[in-house]
């Protein structure tokens, strides 16, 4: 890989994603030696892939290269490339372009959709965890528009204008409310001659309401902003299938839905080298609560894949950006105290709160014993994520493209890039 060796301890860090970008920009390069690998060259702000799914946001506003967030950092290098092994006993990473040797080793690889063990559903729906994700999912809707305006198949046309979205988290609820608005703001003045009200968006929820993670009072909320915007709301109802267009459900409903996107579920990104007894629930890997292996000396794990259980969070904490960032500050600062010699506290994860936006002027927003709802709630939803996004000019546009859309209900971003079959 070319990395310089020197005279400090090396650390490697798995991943570009909240936490893993913490611990390397707040790290202490005079007395270490950082690599950052991923497959990936950019950051990615998943909060707002949904909104480049449904043609809200440009894909580059919400990405920013690695290197430019690291290039002020000394001792600081950036690898492209995909791990494949961990050698705990010799200290290497095994990974496509080499092998990596490490003094501490920090897994940040986050997490991917979980499926369930349903591989036909895991074939046939479209996820949505990362920007190609999102992009495929963007050609797919408007590709599926244009083809309903051709065919004069009406059982297509409907298969092409009914989509499902499984999942009533955050995720499916904003994803839920900003398809909604496009159908009920945009879309009509780009195909005036299709009758847009054809278009069916169900939102399917195994739990008995959405949002469930949440407190009643934000789950009512987000259900009546919902249906004021015609979305249909299935609960207690999960996908059994979904194989030749047809979404099958263990109620014996069904739909007839071209587009099935999954935002039901997420797992842990596993490494192969991590034994048995350090996977836990979720595909997680356990960590004590200075976020380090228990089988290692010199592995720490974050984020989502990590599985930190507590009296308060016996499953393990939320997989959230909070915990993500509040864990890499944490061993950020826990290995420069180390390299003092200096002993640090065990990691307590401070909870900040919960929020989701289902549409224009309707979000709920939880903090503490603050429950805040509507334009308020839509207010500080928007001023967190902006300020959240990694680089200036990121928020700048992102802000720019809301307030356009705000005043006229429309942006250009509705292209066809590539048609979705084509995209990897």
């Amino acid at each position: 890989m070319n990395i310089p060796q020197i005279d400090l301890p090396r650390v490697v860090i798995i991943g570009a994603g909240f936490s893993g970008l913490k611990v390397a920009k707040l790290i202490n390069t005079h007395r270490y030696q950082v690599v950052i690998i991923d497959k990936r060259n950019y950051h990615t702000f998943q909060p707002l892939l949904y909104q480049v799914a449904s043609t809200g946001l440009e894909p580059d506003s919400i990405a920013y290269p690695v290197r430019k967030i690291l290039k002020s950092q000394k001792n600081t290098f950036f690898r492209l490339c995909n791990v494949e092994n961990i050698d705990k006993d010799k200290n290497i990473l095994n990974t496509d372009i080499g092998d990596l040797s490490y003094d501490i080793l920090v897994i940040a690889t986050g997490a991917g959709n979980n499926f369930f063990g349903n591989d036909v559903i895991e074939k046939n729906s479209l996820p949505m965890k990362s920007l190609i994700d999102a992009l495929n999912l963007r050609s797919k809707i408007l590709g599926n528009f244009e083809e309903a305006l051709n065919t004069k198949d009406l059982n297509r046309r409907e298969s092409l204008m009914n989509f499902v979205i499984v999942g009533g988290g955050p995720t499916g609820v904003e994803l839920a409310g900003a398809l909604a608005e496009l159908r009920n703001k945009v879309l009509a003045k780009d195909y005036p001659d299709l009758d847009l009200r054809q278009m069916k968006i169900n939102l399917i929820e195994s739990a008995p309401r959405v949002l469930a993670n949440m407190a009643e009072k934000s789950s009512e909320v987000a259900y009546k902003s919902l249906k004021e915007l015609d979305v249909l709301i299935w609960t207690n109802t999960f996908v059994k299938n979904y194989e030749n267009n047809v979404v099958s459900t263990q109620t014996d409903l069904t739909f007839n839905a071209d587009t099935l996107i999954w935002a039901a579920g997420v797992k842990g990104n596993m490494l192969k080298g991590i034994s048995n007894e350090d996977q836990g629930k979720g595909n997680r890997i356990i960590v004590d609560e200075f976020c380090k292996l228990k089988s290692s000396d010199n592995i720490y794990v974050l984020g989502d894949v990590a599985l930190i259980e507590s009296d308060l969070y016996p499953n393990g904490l939320p997989m959230l950006g909070s915990v993500a960032m509040q864990q890499g500050v944490y061993l950020a600062n826990l290995l420069n105290q180390k390299a003092k010699g200096k002993k640090s506290k065990p990691f307590v994860y401070k909870h900040k709160g919960i929020m989701a936006t289902i549409g224009r002027n309707a979000a709920v927003v939880e903090m503490g014993n603050l429950k805040i709802q509507g334009a308020l709630a839509w207010a500080i939803w928007m001023f967190v994520h902006l300020m959240l996004l990694v680089g200036f000019r990121n928020r700048v546009v992102v802000f720019i493209n809301w307030l356009w859309k705000y005043v006229n209900f429309n942006n250009s971003l509705r292209l066809i890039i590539r048609p979705y079959k084509t995209l990897i």
